[in-house]
C-alpha cells in the first residue's frame, strides 16, 4: 500500500494525479470500454461512453495513446475481455510507438467498467502494466482535486473501502511471519491480515472524523436557520456548467474549466433575488454515470446540503448528445439520497449551454420548456442569457412556499416594517393614523423569526 504524504490516502496510481498537464512527462495510457451486449439497450452508445472515459483519463493529465470499444459477448470471469482481445491488446500495449517525453511506454490501462480483483490482477500480468477500472479512475480524480480537509477525508475513506477488497494476493511474495520460540511460537498474522487490520482501523477513524464533520455541518445549518435565508442547491452531471452558473448568479470567482470533476468541495454564497429577498446558493460535486457507491456514501455529509435545500436546481448540458441519459444518472443519485419526492415534483431544470445550439434548436427548446410540467429554463451561464428568467422563477417558487399572515405594527416601528419588506412579500398595506395593517407572505422560518422579534421587542 503506497501512501502519499500530501493527503495520507491510499492511491491507485501513485502520483499520477500530480503530473504536469502540458503533456511533457505525462504517463501514457490506453482506454478500453467493454461493450457488453447485455447493455446494448442503454441510453448511451458505447462510443459515447468511450469518449467520457477518455475525458476522465485526461482529467488527471494522462496522455491517451489508444482508445477503443471492445465488444464482449460473454464476460470471462478471469479477464472480463475475451482471450483474443486480451492477446491483441497485449501486443498493442507492448508495441506502442514511442513519443517525446519521459514516459514513452504505456504505463496504465483503463477499463471503463467494473473489474474484480482477480480480473485486474490477470490483466496486469497479461499486459505488463498497471490496470485500473472506472471506479479506481474516478477515485484518483477525486483524490487529485479535493482541497479542503473534509474533501480529503471523504476521498481517503472511499479509497480505503475500495482498496480493502483488492488486497488478495497483493503480498504473495511474503510467507507467514513467525513470532517467538517454543511454547510461545506459532504462526503470526500474514501481511494481508496486517494490512486489512491497518486499513480497517484507519476506516474507523475516518468515519469518526466524518461524523464530526456531519455534526459541524448540522450546526452550520442550524445557525443559518437563525438567519433563515432559503438555500438553493445546484446539482447536475459533471461539466454541465454548475460552477459557471454559480459564478454568474452570485458574482463569485470559483474555479471553472471545461474538464470533468473540477468542483469537489462545496461552495456557498449569498445572492439577491429580483424581489429583494436574499438567498444562499450552494454549488455541489458533479455526478456521473456509474458513480461509485463508495463515493456516494463518503460524500453523504456534503450531499446533505442538497437534502436540506429549499429548492434544487438541476443543471443540464443541453448541447450534449447524451443529455437525457445524464439526467437519468443524476436522478438515480438523488434517489439514493432519499430525494425521490423532490425528483418527482420539486426540481427546476436549467438547460444550460443553449448558446452552443443552432437557433432553431434553441427556439424549439424554449417552446418545449413552456409546455413541460417540470419548470425548465433555457440559459447560457456563460453569457447570462436566460438568467433573469431563472431568478424570477426562483422568486416565484420561494413565494409559493410562504404563508400569508396579517400583521399590525405601530407607525413608529420603522425597523420592523423594513424587515418585513426585506424578508417577505407585502401583498396588501393599509396605513392608518397610528398603525399600519399589512398582509405579508413569509416563509415559515421567517414568520417564526418575526414573531420572536416582536416578542423580545426588537
Amino acid at each position: 500500500i503506497k501512501k502519499t504524504k500530501r493527503n495520507n490516502s491510499t492511491r491507485c496510481l501513485g502520483a499520477v494525479a500530480d503530473r504536469p498537464t502540458d503533456g511533457k512527462g505525462a504517463e501514457r495510457c490506453v482506454v478500453i470500454h467493454p461493450g457488453l451486449k447485455s447493455n446494448c439497450d442503454r441510453a448511451r452508445t458505447p462510443q459515447a461512453r468511450l469518449e467520457e472515459a477518455i475525458g476522465l483519463a485526461r482529467a488527471i493529465a494522462l496522455e491517451v495513446a489508444h482508445a477503443e470499444v471492445v465488444v464482449v459477448a460473454r464476460p470471462r470471469p478471469s479477464t472480463l475481455l475475451g482471450k483474443g482481445a486480451v492477446e491483441r491488446l497485449a501486443g498493442l500495449i507492448a508495441g506502442a510507438p514511442p513519443v517525446a517525453g519521459d514516459s514513452p511506454e504505456v504505463a496504465v490501462a483503463i477499463i471503463d467498467g467494473a473489474l474484480t480483483p482477480v480480473q485486474q490482477r490477470n490483466l496486469e500480468r497479461a499486459w505488463n502494466c498497471k490496470v485500473i477500472d472506472r471506479t479506481g479512475l474516478i477515485l484518483e480524480i477525486f483524490g487529485a482535486r479535493a482541497r479542503t480537509r473534509e474533501g480529503r477525508l471523504q476521498v481517503e475513506l472511499a479509497h480505503l473501502i475500495y482498496q480493502r477488497s483488492r488486497l488478495v494476493r497483493t503480498w504473495t511474495h511474503l510467507e507467514r511471519q513467525r513470532g517467538g520460540i517454543g511454547i510461545f511460537g506459532g504462526p503470526g498474522e500474514t501481511q494481508i491480515e496486517a494490512d486489512r487490520r491497518q486499513i480497517g482501523g484507519r476506516i474507523t477513524r475516518l468515519r469518526r472524523e466524518l461524523k464530526d464533520v456531519k455534526r459541524t455541518r448540522s450546526l452550520h445549518r442550524w445557525a443559518r436557520r437563525r438567519v433563515p435565508y432559503p438555500v438553493i442547491a445546484l446539482v447536475g452531471y459533471t461539466n454541465a456548467g454548475k460552477s459557471t452558473l454559480f459564478n454568474k448568479l452570485t458574482k463569485s470567482r470559483t474555479v471553472v474549466a471545461n474538464r470533468l470533476f473540477v468542483t469537489l468541495d462545496p461552495a456557498m454564497r449569498g445572492f439577491e433575488l429580483p424581489s429583494g429577498r436574499k438567498a444562499i446558493l450552494s454549488d455541489t460535486v458533479g455526478f456521473i454515470s456509474d458513480l461509485p457507491h463508495e463515493l456516494v456514501a463518503a460524500f453523504h455529509a456534503t450531499l446533505e446540503e442538497v437534502c436540506e435545500a429549499d429548492v434544487i436546481i438541476h443543471v443540464r448540458d443541453a448541447h450534449h448528445g447524451d443529455s437525457e441519459a445524464q439526467k437519468e444518472d443524476v436522478q438515480h443519485v438523488l434517489r439514493e439520497l432519499d430525494l425521490a419526492v423532490v425528483v418527482a415534483s420539486g426540481l427546476i431544470e436549467v438547460l444550460n449551454k443553449v448558446d452552443l445550439l443552432p437557433r432553431e434548436e434553441h427556439v424549439a427548446l424554449a417552446n418545449r420548456a413552456q409546455r413541460n410540467n417540470i419548470p425548465m429554463v433555457p440559459v447560457s451561464a456563460l453569457s447570462g442569457d436566460g438568467c433573469s428568467d431563472l431568478l424570477a422563477l426562483l422568486d416565484q417558487r420561494l413565494s409559493a412556499s410562504g404563508h400569508v399572515i396579517n400583521v399590525t405594527i405601530a407607525t413608529r416601528e420603522g425597523a420592523s416594517l423594513a424587515w418585513l419588506y426585506d424578508h417577505g412579500e407585502v401583498v396588501e398595506r393599509h396605513d392608518e393614523e397610528e398603525s399600519i395593517r399589512l398582509k405579508v407572505r413569509l416563509l415559515p422560518a421567517d414568520a417564526a423569526r418575526f414573531a420572536k422579534r416582536r416578542h423580545v421587542g426588537v
